[in-house]
C-alpha cells in the first residue's frame, strides 16, 4: 500500500436475492436509442429520471413510491430528437433540478418544486449557442443547486445557485481554458447536504484531475494513483455523501476504468468488480454512493457487456443484472443512484437496445 491506497478484489457475495421492479415512463419509445432512463431515488424512494419518446424527444418523469408516473416538461424544452426535460437530481422533500435545451440546442437549468411548480434559469455567463449554457444537475436539502456551465468559447465552469436564487461561480485552479476543457460537477450526486461539492477538471493538456469545492469555498485537486496522464484519462469524480466521502472512476494509461473511493480525511481505496473487462473503455464505472459510504454502478466485461454491482463500505462486492436486460455489446444493466436504505435505481438496455428505468430493493 501507498500513498493511503487500499485494493480490494472480492467475490460476488451469496445470498437472497433483492427485488427488482422495472418500469417505462408514459409515452416512451420503443425504437433503438429510445426509453426510460432513471437517475435518481432520495430516501422515501421517489424516482426522477426521463424518457426518450417515438420521436426523440425528452421528456421528465417522477415515479413515486406507490409505483404512480407523471410526466412534464420545462417551459421552452424544445421537441426535437434528442431535445427536451432532464431531471438529474433529486433531494428528500420531492424537488428535482436538471437541464432542457431548447429548440435551438441551447441548455438551461431548472428547478421544480414538489407540487410541480417549474422555475427556469441561466448562469450569468453561460453561452447561448448550439452545446453551451447551463447544466443544473444537482440539488441538496435545502434547495441549492450545483453544476457547470459552458461559456462563449465552450469552455466549462462550476456554478452554485442558492435557494434565493444567488449565483457563485468558480473553476478548479488547473482547468483549462480551451474549447471543451475546464471545470465540471457532474450530474446527479456531486453536492451533500452540508455544501461540498465533487468535481472534476480537464486542463490544458485534456486530462483529467479530481477537485473537492468545500462549503467555504476551498478548492481542492486531487489524482488517484493509477490514473493516465493522456487525453482524457484521469481522475473523475461522480458523487460525494453527507461525510464527505468522494466516489467515482478513474482511467488508467491503456483508457481502461476503475472504481474508486476517497475519504474525508483524503484516504483513497482503488477497486475493481469482478469480471470486470481489461480493454479500452471497459472496467468499473462507479455513479452513486448514499449515506453509509455503500457506492452503486456498473462493469463493462470483456465483451462490453454492462452489469450492476454494489460494494458496501467494507468493500464486500455483489454483481446483479435486470431481468431482461441485453447481453449484447452496450447492452446490459446500469445503475446510477442507491438511497439511504439501499434502493437502487438505474436503467437496463434490452436486446432491441431500448432503454428502460428499474428499481432495486434490499
Amino acid at each position: 500500500m501507498n500513498d493511503g491506497v487500499r485494493n480490494f478484489r472480492n467475490t460476488p457475495l451469496i445470498g437472497p436475492q433483492p427485488t427488482i421492479i422495472t418500469f417505462d415512463g408514459p409515452g416512451s419509445g420503443t425504437g433503438p436509442g429510445q426509453g426510460t432512463i432513471a437517475f435518481a431515488i432520495n430516501p422515501a424512494g421517489t424516482i426522477s429520471g426521463r424518457y426518450a419518446d417515438a420521436g426523440g424527444a425528452i421528456h421528465a418523469i417522477l415515479r413515486y413510491p406507490n409505483g404512480a408516473i407523471i410526466a412534464f416538461d420545462a417551459p421552452g424544452a424544445g421537441t426535437g430528437p434528442r431535445q427536451g426535460t432532464r431531471p438529474f437530481s433529486i433531494n428528500p422533500a420531492g424537488a428535482t433540478a436538471g437541464y432542457y435545451n431548447d429548440a435551438r440546442g441551447v441548455f438551461h437549468g431548472f428547478l421544480r418544486t414538489p407540487d410541480g411548480v417549474i422555475t427556469t434559469f441561466n448562469v450569468p455567463g453561460a453561452g447561448t449557442a448550439p452545446g453551451e449554457g447551463t447544466f443544473a444537475g444537482n440539488i441538496n436539502p435545502l434547495g441549492a443547486i450545483a453544476g457547470r456551465y459552458v461559456d462563449v468559447s465552450d469552455v466549462a465552469h462550476g456554478f452554485l445557485r442558492t435557494p434565493d436564487g444567488t449565483f457563485t461561480t468558480f473553476d478548479a485552479p488547473n482547468a483549462g481554458t480551451g474549447p471543451g476543457q475546464g471545470t465540471f460537477v457532474f450530474t446527479g450526486f456531486c453536492f451533500n447536504p452540508a455544501g461540498a461539492i465533487a468535481g472534476a477538471s480537464l486542463d490544458a493538456s485534456d486530462v483529467y484531475h479530481g477537485m473537492l469545492r468545500a462549503p467555504d469555498g476551498t478548492i481542492t485537486t486531487f489524482d488517484i494513483p493509477g490514473a493516465g496522464t493522456g487525453p482524457f484519462q484521469g481522475t473523475l469524480p461522480l458523487g460525494i455523501n453527507q461525510a464527505g466521502t468522494i466516489e467515482g472512476d478513474y482511467i488508467d494509461s491503456s483508457d481502461v476504468n476503475h472504481g474508486f473511493v476517497r475519504a474525508s480525511d483524503g484516504t483513497i481505496t482503488t477497486f475493481d468488480i469482478p469480471g470486470a473487462g481489461t480493454g479500452p473503455f471497459q472496467g468499473s464505472s462507479p455513479q452513486g454512493i448514499n449515506t453509509s459510504g455503500t457506492v452503486t454502478g456498473e462493469y463493462a466485461d470483456a465483451s462490453d457487456v454492462n452489469h450492476g454491482f454494489v460494494r458496501a463500505s467494507d468493500g464486500t462486492i455483489t454483481t446483479f443484472d435486470v431481468p431482461g436486460a441485453g447481453t449484447g455489446p452496450f447492452q446490459g444493466t446500469i445503475p446510477l443512484s442507491n438511497n439511504p436504505v439501499g434502493a437502487i435505481t438505474g436503467y437496463y438496455i434490452d436486446a432491441s437496445n431500448v432503454s428502460h428505468g428499474f428499481l432495486r430493493t434490499p
